[in-house]
């Protein structure tokens, strides 16, 4: 029986995590980079697969191509998250013609060129993730917003991992002979596969209970656009939008995303998704108060998607658990009543 080769599997392990971390992000050009990308890294990794694991080497001039056409796409696709606008993106399109025409005329000159777009594209990736704070992922789901920086930080370390492997491939072969590259093909993949296997399941520490700053720096413009934002997130019960973003909520305030990011936490001390959240569980506060439907229910009639962000929130915000919160609410009217 044929056995599986390692890209085919780190490949579709990775495309599988970053679905995951982006799912319900609605910006469509930024998911059409994504779908390219992910489309492009499966067939990258069976393209791979077919040439060391079985000798199909009629793929071998393709493979550097579409290699250099993955970096630009990832990079592409989280900026496109950002909000902002995108300056000539078709000269994104030059690094995979660049080593296209280097692969038809220069082949000497292919692992200079693939070394340098990696590290270009995975520098540029992660400075992008640690530039802005909330803005970064603005048009990503608020409840989105830190799974996709993470995936996006992962991409940007693969990026470089990937860069500096393949250059200390290429000169191993030109050393040794090109005998033992199945082999580092094989351990580069595993490396790949182990960082995303423990960025899949390894739980997002950075979501856990978070300090709020005293608002001290407010200013009276900050509290004019507070007030604003707020307006805007009760019209139509906006909050309650699973996949309200900064950018969206930006948008029907009338103000930039980093404007409102900003205001919002030298007024209140919070980042924007808590601050949305804390509108969340007031309504959700309510509804134990004053309804019968069930914890589950309440839940998504708040906004929220997720049991435990749910709780994790509540819990911040109430200093309790929903159902404890109703067993004091109830608590309480029955006593108010004995006394009346």
């Amino acid at each position: 029986m044929l056995s599986v080769p390692l890209p085919f599997i780190a490949g579709l392990v990775f495309a599988l995590a970053l679905y995951r971390s982006l799912k319900g992000v609605e910006v469509s050009g930024t998911r059409r980079y994504f779908h390219a990308f992910l489309v492009l890294y499966a067939l990258q990794g069976v393209g791979i697969g077919l040439r060391f694991g079985y000798g199909v080497e009629r793929l071998a001039p393709f493979l550097p191509v579409s290699a250099s056409a993955m970096a630009p796409l990832a990079f592409l696709a989280f900026r496109g998250l950002t909000a902002k606008p995108l300056p000539r993106p078709w000269l994104h399109v030059l690094p995979p013609l660049a080593v296209a025409v280097s692969v038809a005329f220069f082949r000497d000159a292919v692992d200079l060129l693939l070394l340098a777009v990696f590290l270009a594209y995975g520098f540029a990736l992660w400075r992008l993730t640690v530039a802005d704070g909330d803005e970064v992922m603005a048009e990503a789901s608020l409840q989105r917003m830190r799974p996709a920086l993470r995936a996006a930080r992962l991409t940007a370390g693969l990026m470089l991992f990937f860069a500096v492997s393949d250059a200390a491939l290429a000169v191993y072969s030109d050393l040794y002979g090109p005998g033992d590259v199945p082999r580092a093909v094989a351990v580069m993949n595993l490396a790949a596969l182990a960082a995303v296997l423990v960025y899949y399941f390894a739980p997002d520490f950075s979501a856990a209970r978070e300090p709020v700053a005293p608002a001290t720096q407010a200013t009276e413009e900050d509290r004019a656009m507070l007030a604003r934002v707020e307006a805007a997130l009760d019209e139509r019960d906006l909050y309650k939008s699973e996949d309200l973003s900064l950018a969206k909520l930006a948008r029907r305030a009338g103000f930039p995303a980093r404007d409102v990011s900003a205001a919002v936490n030298r007024a209140t001390g919070l980042n924007v998704s808590q601050f949305v959240n804390n509108r969340r569980i007031a309504e959700a506060c309510r509804l134990l108060r004053e309804s019968e439907a069930t914890v589950t229910r309440i839940m998504f009639d708040a906004g929220f998607s997720t049991k435990s962000n749910f709780n994790r929130e509540f819990r911040r915000v109430t200093g309790m658990s929903p159902a404890q919160y109703r067993a004091e609410a109830r608590a309480g009217q029955g006593g108010g009543k004995a006394r009346a």
